[in-house]
């Protein structure tokens, strides 16, 4: 490339005439640098652009001050409520692998015991650069095998870098090399090097192992266990992984080398990465993590178990959710990433859900209260005119003193019910944790806010008994509720509460003192539990359970319509009587208690149910909306300058808007030179050239169109952005370049929306 000097030799001796059709990319964007014209005003439009206004344009009738505040108060609602979900998912995933690093640590004292016990090694032989002879047998590597049942690894780099910490609190020293260690390019010596780099923290280009010899002779390193964990196996490379674990055999008589390698496949991945020849310098260990599955049902049972958040989806969008965690390998960290998304769209489009932090304050009534009173009068029109609250009978009378007195009434209820909703589920959870049923899938099914979904339970659990006397004289009860289970798919509560009624007598005790537990706050139904754990009692040996009284003894506080029926009182057995008053208990939960937040008033303030905006962020359509940003940039950027005329261009606009906007008066096929003349066209009234002064006829007789003069430095600026704004389609997907066959047209990639 020539110098600018260089470069403005040629435009200088050229016309007007030809200047204008002489596009020199090189020179313009040497001169573009030194017009500080459209540079400035480009400056001054980035400083005058506002906060972005919501999305769906719910809140355009609130005044500009109402809406800053509100939108200040959304945004800091959304940290506080995300912040306490996300915080304490965290602490729910690192507590999973608690016990898995306990184990792990013992068995890394172990190991560093038997390699005490094995060598004997004074401190001048630790030190010395040459390794111990020993024979072959002796030579292996205690390695550890940690299985972490998930092919893809993105869960399970946090969860190594959480096992290194707690190992280096337990005195270890500690190595994290991950599979681009284990590369091709980089070989051996990149292993050694990074291996030095975390333990010795010393940079060094040579790789070297008895720099770590010496190091560990050290009185502050020494007589202390060297675990190097490898993330990822089978990523790397299995020469230079083989390679590896040759070279660290033989010093393992004088370093106390530990390995922990991260499988994520089948157990016969290490025998197929590594050759023969290395598997026999390994003393392999096996542990395995939790599943992705449990981890899910871990997080959900986090956000039942406490109380409400202030968030939540409603029905679609937990499929949704449910089908995004399978389809991405079952990653938890997909699924945190879509929730956090939903979070997000929820705050941003719903001027109400700044309410949602009063669900997280200890004195919650008394927060919605306040907000509530201060609400302007645009706030009540758009909560009356809320869906769930103009079907319900809530605004009747005076819609907005209605509203305004009721809202913090009906928060605090969704608030109760949500709770004793999640009661309920992990109530029926403990069931299905007997027939191996997801908690995922459980709640997935609880939030169906169909009001049908009590007679559709009723009426498929009368199937599921009718199938299961048909297939009574089968081999054993669980084929029985797999066939049943089968012809019911997609109906998990009526399976759970056929299961209640198969359940032995020492399975149903500890049901019901698990439900005991769940349902303290849900008082009727605590009592019915109490009472049927008192028909309970433990013999004399306390190996055998029985029962004390007839079902009916017991509750006196329950119709007997509901609780009581004639099957039940004459029913053949003891046993069998009891498992039908449980069932029948869960029927009443799920009658009385197991109502979604989706089919409350008012809900739309906790809960997010737009699953087409949630696809549209994670899947989306970008080239779409990409489109719609450039033609409604003055929307998109809310800047002073171009809001008067919001259908109109203005110099002041983004570059590549003006040319996109312009490249619509075209069809597939775009001519580059009167593409040009548009974009230049916008920018001579703002450059001071006024066309009586400047104007000049075309040469062509046929084409008499005013030619403006510009000086060279302004040609160059309006070149050089312009070739700027086509780069800036082209790399967007908008665009494709010139070809050889037709080298003055560019072509249209996406027209229309």
């Amino acid at each position: 490339m020539a110098d600018s000097d260089d470069c403005g030799s040629p435009c200088s001796s050229n016309g007007p005439e030809n200047a204008e059709n002489d596009l020199q990319p090189f020179f313009v964007l040497h001169k573009g640098r030194k017009l500080g014209t459209s540079s400035s005003k480009s400056k001054k439009t980035r400083r005058k652009i506002a906060w972005p206004p919501i999305c769906n344009g719910r809140e355009a009738s609130e005044d500009g001050d109402n809406a800053s505040f509100y939108q200040e108060l959304r945004l800091e609602a959304f940290e506080s409520v995300w912040g306490k979900i996300e915080a304490g998912i965290r602490d729910v995933l690192t507590r999973i692998n608690a016990n898995l690093f306990e184990e792990i640590h013992d068995w890394v004292n172990k190991s560093f015991a038997a390699i005490k016990a094995s060598f004997s090694c004074s401190l001048s032989e630790v030190i010395s650069p040459f390794p111990v002879l020993t024979n072959n047998i002796c030579r292996q590597l205690f390695t550890a095998f940690v299985f972490t049942k998930n092919v893809e690894f993105v869960d399970d780099l946090l969860t190594f870098k959480e096992l290194g910490q707690h190992l280096k609190s337990r005195q270890c020293h500690v190595a994290n090399l991950s599979s681009l260690d284990f590369s091709v390019k980089n070989g051996i010596g990149g292993c050694i090097r990074s291996l030095l780099r975390q333990l010795v923290t010393v940079t060094s280009t040579v790789a070297d192992i008895s720099i770590l010899t010496s190091w560990y002779g050290e009185p502050a390193n020494y007589d202390r266990p060297i675990v190097v964990i490898i993330e990822e196996m089978e990523q790397c490379v299995g020469v230079v992984l083989a390679e590896f674990i040759t070279m660290l055999s033989e010093y393992v008589g004088k370093l106390p080398l530990i390995l922990l390698m991260g499988v994520a496949t089948t157990d016969d991945a290490p025998s197929k990465l590594l050759p023969a020849t290395a598997l026999q310098h390994l003393q392999p260990c096996k542990f395995a993590m939790g599943s992705p599955i449990q981890r899910m049902d871990a997080v959900i049972k986090f956000l039942l178990e406490n109380p409400f958040c202030g968030f939540n989806v409603g029905y679609e969008v937990i499929l949704f959710l449910k089908n995004y965690f399978f389809k991405h390998d079952a990653t938890v960290a997909s699924f945190l990433r879509a929730l956090k998304i939903a979070c997000a769209k929820h705050f941003c489009l719903e001027p109400l859900s700044f309410l949602c932090k009063g669900a997280t304050d200890e004195n919650c009534q008394e927060f919605w209260n306040r907000a509530c009173n201060a609400l302007p009068q645009d706030m009540l029109d758009y909560a009356s005119s809320l869906p769930s609250c103009s079907r319900a009978s809530v605004t009747k009378g005076n819609p907005n003193q209605m509203v305004g007195d009721i809202l913090p009434i009906r928060l605090t209820e969704l608030t109760i019910l949500w709770n004793n909703w999640s009661s309920v589920v992990m109530c029926l959870y403990e069931v299905g944790l007997l027939c191996n049923l997801q908690l995922l899938d459980i709640y997935c099914e609880a939030l169906d806010p169909s009001s049908s979904k009590t007679k559709g339970y009723r009426h498929q659990e009368e199937t599921m008994k009718s199938q299961r006397s048909a297939l009574s004289h089968d081999q054993s009860d669980n084929i029985n509720l797999h066939r049943i289970s089968d012809t019911t798919k997609g109906a998990i509560i009526p399976q759970i509460i056929c299961r209640i009624r198969d359940l032995p007598a020492a399975s149903l005790s500890q049901l019901l003192e698990m439900w005991e537990k769940y349902t303290k706050d849900l008082h009727e139904i605590h009592e019915a539990v109490e009472a049927l754990l008192k028909k309970f009692r433990v013999d004399d040996d306390g190996k055998q359970l029985k029962q004390q009284k007839e079902a009916s003894d017991y509750f006196p506080f329950f119709p007997s319509s509901r609780l009581v029926s004639q099957r039940m009182l004459h029913g053949k057995g003891s046993r069998r009587t009891l498992n039908e008053e449980v069932a029948m208990l869960a029927e009443l939960m799920i009658r009385d208690f197991l109502i979604p937040m989706e089919s409350a008033p008012f809900h739309e303030i906790f809960c997010f149910k737009d699953v087409g905006l949630l696809q549209s962020a994670l899947i989306g359509d970008p080239r779409k909306t990409i489109q719609e940003d450039l033609l409604k940039c003055q929307v998109r950027l809310n800047c002073s300058c171009c809001e008067k005329g919001l259908g109109d261009l203005s110099p002041s606009m983004h570059d590549t808007a003006i040319l996109y906007i312009l490249s619509q008066e075209h069809g597939d096929l775009i001519n580059v030179y009167d593409w040009y003349q548009s974009f230049r066209t916008m920018f001579i009234n703002s450059l001071g050239v006024s066309n009586k002064s400047g104007a000049q006829k075309s040469p062509t007789p046929k084409k008499r169109k005013a030619v403006n003069k510009l000086n060279a430095s302004d040609e160059a600026s309006i070149q050089a952005r312009f070739c700027r704004a086509i780069s800036e389609l082209q790399v967007t997907g908008l665009l494709r370049m010139p070809s050889k066959r037709r080298p003055d047209y560019v072509q249209r990639i996406a027209i229309g929306l």
